[in-house]
C-alpha cells in the first residue's frame, strides 16, 4: 500500500489538527488513526520529531501538564493552515480514497472466499445426492462410510475457510486497517445462503 501521507503532508495535517484545539502527543496519534479509518497509526517516533520541528518554526508551543506535554498552535501556525487550505482539501480527499480502497479490498476478499466455500459445499452436496444407491450385494456400511467421508470433507472446508478469514482479518487489523460493518454483513449473508443450500440438498 502506498504511503498514506506524501512528503510534508503529515506535518501540515498535524498542524491542522492542532488548529482544532490543543492536544497531547497520544491524542494526535489517535486522531490520525481515527481520521484515516484505522488505515494509518503513526508511531511516537514519527509524530514527535515533526512536532519538535513545528515548535522550532514557531508554529506550535508546548506546555507540560503533569506527565503530559500539551501542544498548541500559534498565530503563525493558524496563518499557515489558512494559507494552505487547498493543500489540506487535497490531503483529506486522498485519505478518503485510501480508506475506501482498503474497505473495498477487504469486502472483495470476503466475497471471493465465500464464493469458493459455497462452490465446494455445493459440489460436496451434489456428490452425496447423486451417489448411486447401494446394491443388495454391497456392504450396508459402504453408503454410511461415504456419507461420513463427505461430512469430514465439509468440516475440513469450513475449518479451512474459518482459519483463512480469521488470519486475513487479524492481519489487516494488525496493519492498522479497519473493517466496515457492511463487510461482516456480506459475510453473514453469504454464510446463511451456503447453509440454506446444504439444508436443501440434505433434506431432499
Amino acid at each position: 500500500m502506498p504511503p498514506v501521507f506524501s512528503h510534508g503532508d503529515l506535518r501540515l495535517y498535524l498542524l491542522s489538527l492542532l488548529d482544532e484545539g490543543p492536544r497531547h502527543g497520544y491524542d494526535l496519534m489517535q486522531a490520525l488513526s481515527d481520521r484515516t479509518g484505522g488505515t494509518y497509526t503513526p508511531s511516537a517516533g514519527t509524530v514527535y520529531p515533526r512536532l519538535s520541528k513545528l515548535e522550532e518554526e514557531g508554529l506550535v508551543t508546548k506546555t507540560v501538564d503533569g506527565r503530559k506535554t500539551i501542544y498548541e498552535i500559534t498565530d503563525a501556525g493558524r496563518a499557515e493552515v489558512a494559507a494552505r487550505a487547498g493543500d489540506l482539501e487535497g490531503i483529506e480527499a486522498g485519505l478518503s480514497d485510501s480508506v475506501r480502497l482498503i474497505a473495498e479490498g477487504v469486502r472483495a476478499g470476503v466475497r471471493e472466499a465465500m464464493r469458493s466455500l459455497q462452490a465446494d459445499l455445493a459440489a460436496a452436496s451434489a456428490s452425496a445426492s447423486s451417489a448411486p444407491p447401494a446394491s443388495p450385494a454391497s456392504h450396508p456400511g459402504d453408503a454410511r462410510s461415504e456419507a461420513r467421508e463427505q461430512v469430514r470433507r465439509a468440516e475440513a472446508l469450513i475449518a479451512e475457510f474459518r482459519a483463512d478469514i480469521r488470519t486475513d482479518l487479524r492481519t489487516h487489523l494488525a496493519k492498522g486497517g479497519d473493517v466496515a460493518a457492511s463487510v461482516i454483513d456480506d459475510l453473514a449473508t453469504a454464510l446463511d445462503d451456503a447453509a440454506k443450500a446444504v439444508r436443501r440438498a440434505t433434506r431432499g
